[in-house]
């Protein structure tokens, strides 16, 4: 089937690619159309550098794994879905017999199988077979581009499960991505009264600032950390996000933070991060770090559906399939303004 596939490091092409044993329909598995496609800040990181820490492209793999689609075959075991149901895919399946998994914890799994992590592949492509357990149904007033937001909004969703954030606390997200950006709400969802969010791009941080209870800060221009703390009478705020992937943003983590707060390291760091252990005693913070996430699909799904949580304002460019190796140009430019940008299939 045509599919968007990343040849090597710089070289992408949308050509015919056999997928011989995905395309198997199991008896607890569905067989998927896909509709709508993200493009994550993995996708880009593996297309313009050939990998991600341990994980290395040494084969041509299809990229894609923020899904949403339409069921077209149903497996012999499976209840609870029909063809017609429109659907999000949690990209990431687990052994289920490992210890990990046993103990609740498969997103850490080292035997996980993620969607366009080497060697597996993704998306990108007219369908897909997916098991029915790691398949959540959509409610008809959430659209496929909002379900496929459904996997970065996870990532948001654990990071501020995470973080045991409670009423009235004041977050920090360093980085106005769609990780940070998606973070931003799902904090404020979980109970924060006000949520600063930096970074260097004035037209990220206006969407930032339209979201709702949240104070833009251009990091370029003055430390963040000397703002809040102004704006907090010298206390700083309860929780910092790191969702940059930059060392030297994460080495800035304690800053802001008050005495006894929590900081979540989300972002993926390519080196060593300076750790400022003094600054952490002195605080006794509490560091959390995750890795994508675990049990929060339903929940993302629920809070888009009653409106908790609106993902819209956040797309901001949608681009055909036949232009899937434009929009990952692009999207490697990192251009101005931009925050999530999504490939629609052919129906």
């Amino acid at each position: 089937m045509q599919s968007l596939v990343l040849e090597r490091k710089g070289e992408l092409s949308l050509r015919d690619f056999p997928i011989e044993r995905e395309e198997v329909l199991g008896p607890r598995d569905l067989r998927i159309r896909l509709h709508t496609v993200g493009i994550c800040g993995s996708d880009v990181h593996y297309y313009t550098h050939g990998r991600i820490g341990p994980f290395v492209v040494n084969a041509p793999m299809i990229l894609g794994h923020e899904a949403a689609g339409t069921v077209i075959e149903v497996g012999s075991e499976v209840t609870g879905f029909a063809v017609g149901d429109r659907v999000c895919m949690e990209p990431g399946i687990p052994d289920p017999h490992s210890r990990a998994t046993r103990l609740g914890m498969y997103n850490v799994d080292p035997a996980v199988r993620f969607w366009a992590t080497p060697p597996v592949h993704g998306i990108l492509r007219p369908t897909c077979v997916h098991p029915a357990d790691f398949t959540f149904r959509l409610p008809d007033n959430v659209s496929f581009a909002e379900g496929a937001m459904v996997e970065p909004l996870a990532v948001g969703v654990h990071a501020a499960t995470k973080a045991r954030i409670r009423p009235g606390d004041t977050g920090l997200i360093l980085g106005a991505g769609p990780i940070g950006l998606l973070t931003a709400l799902a904090a404020l969802a979980a109970g924060c009264a006000r949520v600063y969010v930096t970074d260097i791009d004035d037209a990220k941080l206006e969407i930032a600032a339209s979201l709702g209870p949240i104070t833009p800060i251009n990091a370029s221009r003055g430390s963040p950390a000397q703002q809040i703390l102004r704006e907090t009478d010298g206390w700083g705020v309860d929780v910092v996000f790191e969702a940059t992937g930059s060392p030297r943003a994460a080495a800035t983590v304690f800053e802001a933070l008050c005495p006894g707060g929590c900081v979540v390291m989300i972002g993926g760091q390519s080196e060593p991060v300076a750790y400022d252990a003094g600054a952490a005693m002195v605080r006794e913070a509490r560091v959390e770090n995750i890795f994508r996430y675990a049990h929060v699909f339903p929940r993302c799904v629920a809070m888009l559906a009653s409106g908790a949580i609106d993902v819209k304002p956040l797309i901001t460019r949608t681009f055909g399939f036949s232009e899937s190796v434009r929009a990952f140009e692009i999207a490697a430019s990192a251009p101005k303004g931009q925050v999530k940008m999504q490939i629609e299939l052919p129906q």
